[in-house]
């Protein structure tokens, strides 16, 4: 299992060529993509559901990763720009395939250009912007991405996102109550939509059998006890 990592270039005229090389090698092994949506992981499923020419704005990597998880696995390729930090081991431990996965750690300045350009490539772009971004540069990724029918995840706010998810609260479970390896992050997922509706679950991210699912009833111990009805959907909020 090997991930892509684009090598820094020295001026735009080579970064566009490594770009152009990784076009035809992701052409040679996936073709075109014709399908709107994209799958999603089933925890996540009744929270959210992906599809592409739409932004998506989370507020931590692993966020993303889970978003990315879906269609990652179900063979589409992705691209990650500008989070030099992304662990690839908990990528994987999500479900995200590596082997289909290209690093930008470092875009510098570029970040918009080297993301545009990604999109023409690849299904799945993430990014991390490094400052706020502005709307005429999310219009014009708005634009390319339903042109190339892809999708973007930020790491961060974007404008008009179409769904904005972010962990509301989270614990952490492992030996002696985290005196030792963690082995379980249980949060609870919230989602907010265009419309101002929003949305939240209890989830394993992922849980102490390294699967990403709907976390279970709490009484004293996590017993195995699946919630009924774990999806609250909650009315737009209103300024008083």
């Amino acid at each position: 299992m090997t991930v892509t990592t684009l090598p820094a270039a020295r001026d735009a005229g080579e970064r566009l060529a490594h770009i152009a090389e990784l076009r035809q090698r992701v052409h040679r092994m996936q073709g075109t993509a014709t399908s709107h949506s994209l799958p999603t992981l089933p925890a996540l499923s009744g929270l959210i559901r992906l599809k592409t020419g739409a932004s998506y704005a989370v507020d931590r990597p692993g966020l993303a990763m889970a978003l990315m998880a879906g269609p990652s696995g179900a063979g589409s390729w992705s691209a990650v720009v500008g989070v030099p930090d992304f662990g690839l081991e908990a990528a994987a431990g999500f479900g995200v395939d590596l082997d289909r996965t290209v690093l930008v750690p470092e875009p510098g300045d570029a970040w918009l250009e080297v993301a545009a350009a990604l999109i023409d490539v690849l299904q799945v772009v993430v990014v991390r912007p490094p400052q706020k971004v502005t709307q005429h540069q999310a219009a014009k990724l708005s634009s390319r991405l339903r042109q190339r029918d892809a999708l973007l995840i930020s790491v961060g706010d974007w404008p008009h996102a179409e769904s904005k998810v972010w962990i509301e609260e989270s614990t952490w479970t492992g030996i002696g109550r985290g005196h030792g390896r963690l082995t379980g992050h249980r949060a609870r997922v919230a989602v907010r939509l265009q419309t101002g509706r929003q949305r939240d679950a209890e989830l394993w991210l992922p849980g102490v059998d390294l699967q990403t699912r709907v976390a279970e009833q709490e009484s004293g111990q996590y017993l195995g006890q699946a919630i009924p009805g774990p999806y609250v959907v909650r009315p737009e909020a209103r300024a008083g």
